[in-house]
């Protein structure tokens, strides 16, 4: 199946996904249930903003698509659209659009203009609680990520601070990827199909260390850079 009709990125509210304005809907959005059910470790728990362009969609298309991402276990926070219609339907159904928060933050925006596919994402602030962020890619966070912050990435995950939320390195699968944090103590650390959590009795004079999987488990040791 083509899915090249969905584009998504990482925004730091969860994940932004682009359907073809072009293409049939039934098409598109086929298209991204394939994509999600491919890679569900990845996209577990979104939040999704969806950007259907100029589109008009219907109620009844656009509930569709609704029941389409909580049957996965993902909400539905926004609809990105130039359409009158779609914005009524959008409405109706109780989903917040781009014209009823036009004074929102920038949340509905991408990190960076060029965060997509396999690129990867870099924060110069810390993680609150509350956020998540997903990319197909690697994440570096120079600051903090706090309990209740979430971070989910197909690549190696670096902390320049405290990890003290959840984090999922690898989440496609790849055993060799790799979690670096300066005081790592995680409410959850995640590699591919590996899963652990952070020791109650962790020291309290932290040195920087790194995650990873050896032997059919997570191992953490010291970071020597």
């Amino acid at each position: 199946m083509n899915t090249e009709t969905v584009a998504i990125k990482g925004i730091n509210d969860g994940l932004l996904v682009a359907l073809d304005p072009d293409e049939e809907w039934l098409i598109v959005t086929a298209n991204l249930a394939a994509k999600i059910d491919e890679q569900s470790a990845f996209f577990e728990g979104a939040r999704i903003t969806v950007d259907v362009g100029s589109r008009p969609v219907p109620k009844y298309e656009l509930s569709g698509l609704k029941a389409l991402l909580e049957r996965r276990g993902l909400t539905f926070a926004q609809v990105l659209s130039d359409s009158a219609t779609t914005t009524e339907s959008a409405n109706a159904l109780d989903i917040r659009t781009n014209a009823s928060s036009e004074e929102a933050d920038n949340d509905a925006l991408p990190i960076s203009p060029e965060e997509i596919g396999d690129d990867g994402v870099f924060l110069r602030r810390t993680l609150r609680s509350g956020r998540t962020v997903h990319t197909y890619g690697s994440v570096v966070v120079i600051g903090d990520v706090n309990p209740g912050a979430e971070i989910i990435a197909g690549g190696d995950v670096i902390v320049w601070g405290r990890l003290r939320g959840n984090v999922h390195a690898g989440a496609n699968g790849d055993e060799t990827a790799i979690v670096c944090a300066l005081h790592m103590m995680p409410t959850q650390l995640r590699i591919a199909g590996f899963i652990t959590t952070s020791p109650a009795d962790k020291q309290a004079n932290p040195v920087p260390e790194v995650a990873l999987i050896r032997g059919n488990q997570i191992v953490v040791e010291a970071w020597k850079q």
